[in-house]
């Protein structure tokens, strides 16, 4: 950042705060969200945020080697007690919460003392892979489908707070308030939301939003968790978005929606490819199949992960794509009839709310790009529950078991050149070294002690 940019930064936020001050604002929270997929913070005042908006906050680069329960690694490339960062508030994501009350928030990027980014800075990364699509002529547009489940009262162990039928009304009734309050928070923060529903675990429900920039999409998913979790504080309950809350339950997904588009086009739609894909959607989403084991390690980075990955539970365990099929690691969505050009899309279903958002879409889209860079083909699609297929059918039709394991997983993800060049190796290898510190850290443990471990950490 040099002195102009600096100045125009001051003299925004300078704006902003005495805005914010007017509406009984206090403080602003900046967050950023580690390897693990914790998202951290540093908290100013609103008098200060001129200060951060042009000189940054000082934080710990160690983060980025923090595993999940606060451990720090002695990674390769993270994990020292030396050095410093800065954390700049992006203003133009500066929000003002609807819960908690007084507070404002901003995604903020690590910049290192000398005004360079830091480069572990996964907000960074993917906004360098959104620019490498743009170049190409190119935009991604992406949401975040996000599940999460509702416990009575504080404590540690889950007790389901609703427990009507799977996506029946009932769960509504049984927390109207708490949910109106929800659509009321997000509603607030300026979070455009789609549709709220229950889900199929007792006391689980999901909520949609709008698709956005890539940047955006990641930014949101955030605000929309830590709204959602201030809100269930706020009527005496608890949110987990774990992706095992009970070892015998289903679990919390984070679906990702993705479409490509050029010139204002919807590439999803309107061409002679599989279901209406143009020969650029399909080549983006076979690059996407073609390293989801690899995508896992970044997707899916926790043992319990792994606990929820599995067939009949509609998370997407196989490797395959097809037409609106919801055991499919990929799924073919094209929208209703008349509003197929601007709706159509791939939701990919095997990720959870344990993965780092910004990571996340940085590999998906490198993986679309690579796709594209050969011109890759979908194969055929899988329109029946792939568990429903023997291995001899399973093998003709090329549908793989996805990863079962965070170490087949991390494996993949190692072998795997385009998503390590997309992160950069310092990014690369730390995130095999977290994940290897997750593994050694639940060596042994029973599932029912891998959920309860890892239930209320994301």
């Amino acid at each position: 950042m040099n002195e102009q940019e600096r100045a125009h930064s001051a003299a925004r936020a300078r704006a902003a705060a005495r805005e914010l001050a007017a509406r009984q604002i206090v403080a602003v929270a900046l967050t950023w969200v580690d390897t693990a997929g914790i998202t951290r913070v540093k908290t100013v005042p609103v008098t200060r945020l001129e200060h951060a908006a042009a000189w940054g906050v000082g934080v710990s680069p160690v983060f980025d080697a923090y595993l999940a329960d606060d451990t720090v690694i002695a990674g390769r490339y993270a994990g020292s007690p030396v050095g410093d960062l800065r954390l700049h508030p992006d203003l133009d994501r500066l929000t003002i919460l609807g819960a908690p009350a007084g507070w404002a928030w901003a995604p903020a990027d690590r910049y290192d003392q000398d005004g360079a980014a830091h480069p572990q800075d996964a907000r960074a990364l993917l906004r360098g892979q959104a620019a490498r699509l743009t170049a190409q002529g190119l935009a991604a547009r992406a949401a975040f489908e996000i599940e999460w489940a509702v416990s009575q009262g504080p404590g540690e162990e889950f007790v389901p707070a609703a427990r009507g039928p799977a996506y029946g009304m009932t769960r509504i009734v049984e927390l109207p308030e708490y949910l109106l309050d929800v659509l009321g928070s997000l509603a607030a923060a300026g979070v455009e939301v789609e549709q709220l529903h229950p889900e199929y675990a007792a006391g689980q429900y999901e909520v949609s939003v709008a698709a956005e920039d890539p940047v955006g999409a990641a930014d949101t998913s955030v605000l929309v968790r830590q709204t959602i979790r201030a809100v269930t504080i706020r009527h005496g309950m608890r949110a987990s978005f774990s992706p095992k809350v009970v070892a015998d339950g289903v679990g919390n997904g984070f679906h990702v929606h993705l479409s490509l588009w050029r010139d204002g086009a919807d590439l999803m739609a309107g061409g002679s490819g599989p279901y209406g894909m143009r020969a650029e959607a399909e080549a983006f989403a076979a690059g996407v199949l073609a390293r989801l084991p690899a995508l896992l390690a970044v997707g899916c980075p926790t043992v319990a992960s792994y606990l929820r990955l599995v067939p009949s539970q509609w998370s997407g365990p196989f490797a395959c794509w097809g037409l609106e099929n919801r055991e499919a690691a990929l799924r073919f969505v094209t929208g209703p009839a008349g509003q197929r050009s601007r709706a159509a899309n791939f939701e990919v279903k095997c990720f959870d709310a344990a993965a780092d958002p910004y990571l996340l879409l940085t590999v998906l889209l490198a993986a679309g790009r690579d796709g594209l860079a050969g011109g890759a083909r979908l194969p055929d699609p899988v329109n029946v529950d792939p568990a429903s297929l023997d291995e001899a059918e399973r093998a003709a039709r090329h549908v793989a078991r996805l990863p079962s394991s965070l170490a087949e997983a991390v494996a993949a993800f190692e072998s795997d050149p385009v998503l390590r060049e997309a992160l950069g190796e310092p990014v690369a290898g730390t995130v095999v070294d977290v994940r290897r510190g997750e593994i050694a850290r639940f060596e042994g443990a029973a599932p029912e002690e891998i959920a309860a471990r890892t239930r209320w950490l994301h």
